[in-house]
């Protein structure tokens, strides 16, 4: 039976909403977990200096084909060996972050799925601008400790400017820091909060769409999953689409199809969706013209 080896950079519970779809992109390749394949599951629990060692493992293991869940499990594989297959799922640029020379046909051992989120920033802050036009000041935080934090920062700062848009932005990594940046917001006066696309503000969505509720500050983010659990507005790349096409991939691989010659999938569907819900909570009205353009609205 051949084997998998799924390499998470966060704990079983935060990524459960990604395994499911990964799972269902191998059953409608004809895989079922149990029956005709095999899944070994490594979490590092946000520790990447435990990535390596698990990857040693599964090089050790022999596993068949290695699935690295996050740019930074992508990066961990690709060190540890250029042999056995390995399909990432990233929401980073594959050539800019080295993990393949060329997207049309990658010529090593990785291939997978980027969902381009970190260069979303811009279209996200025109759907803000759209909903408080007359904000004197938007909000920006972003983690500092993310590789591509300085795109995202000359994204927003393009589209601040050719927007006519007078930013803040604050840097965060941790629960104490994030406190402290919706706090110089609020001193500030900010009309309104963007949310930078980030793994870590993903997988804490509590720490960055609570205050903002409490301070009744619009706010858009990066996944439906973020309007979902009570953020404003969300605008990105389908995630659960992106980890059943990972999981598809790695199925082409098991039925023997060599990952150099398959080229680096692009997502791209994306959804926007709002939370009226949320928008009642802080008392501001959604434009008809705004909610038109969404995918889906939450009552």
């Amino acid at each position: 039976m051949p084997v998998i080896g799924y390499l998470g950079l966060f704990s079983p519970s935060d990524e459960v909403e990604v395994i499911s779809p990964f799972r269902k992109g191998l059953k409608e390749a004809g895989f079922d977990e149990g029956r005709n394949v095999s899944i070994e599951f490594r979490f590092a629990e946000f520790d990447v200096s435990r990535l390596p060692t698990f990857v040693a493992e599964f090089v050790s293991r022999k596993v068949t084909v290695i699935f690295a869940a996050s740019t930074a499990a992508a990066l961990a594989a690709k060190t540890a060996t250029s042999t056995v297959p390995i399909v990432f799922a990233t929401g980073a640029d594959p050539i800019q972050s080295s993990l393949v020379a060329r997207l049309n046909r990658p010529g090593g051992n990785l291939t997978g799925v980027s969902f381009f989120s970190p260069q979303m920033e811009s279209k996200r802050l025109g759907l803000l601008n759209d909903l408080v036009p007359k904000a004197d000041l938007i909000a920006v935080l972003l983690n500092p400790t993310n590789p591509f934090h300085k795109s995202q920062l000359k994204d927003v700062n393009e589209a601040s400017r050719a927007l006519g848009l007078k930013i803040h932005i604050e840097t965060a990594s941790n629960e104490r820091n994030i406190t402290a940046a919706f706090n110089a917001f609020a001193q500030q006066h900010a009309g309104a909060v963007l949310v930078g696309a980030d793994p870590y503000y993903h997988r804490r969505r509590a720490l960055v769409i609570d205050p903002a509720v409490q301070l009744r500050l619009p706010a858009i983010y990066e996944w439906r999953e973020f309007a979902e659990a009570g953020g404003l507005m969300s605008y990105g790349t389908v995630l659960t689409e992106a980890y059943r096409q990972a999981g598809d991939y790695v199925a082409r691989i098991l039925k023997g199809e060599n990952p150099a010659d398959l080229p680096v999938m692009q997502s791209s569907k994306f959804e926007f969706v709002i939370n009226l819900k949320t928008a009642r909570q802080i008392g501001i009205e959604v434009p008809p013209s705004l909610s038109a353009r969404a995918d889906e609205v939450i009552e």
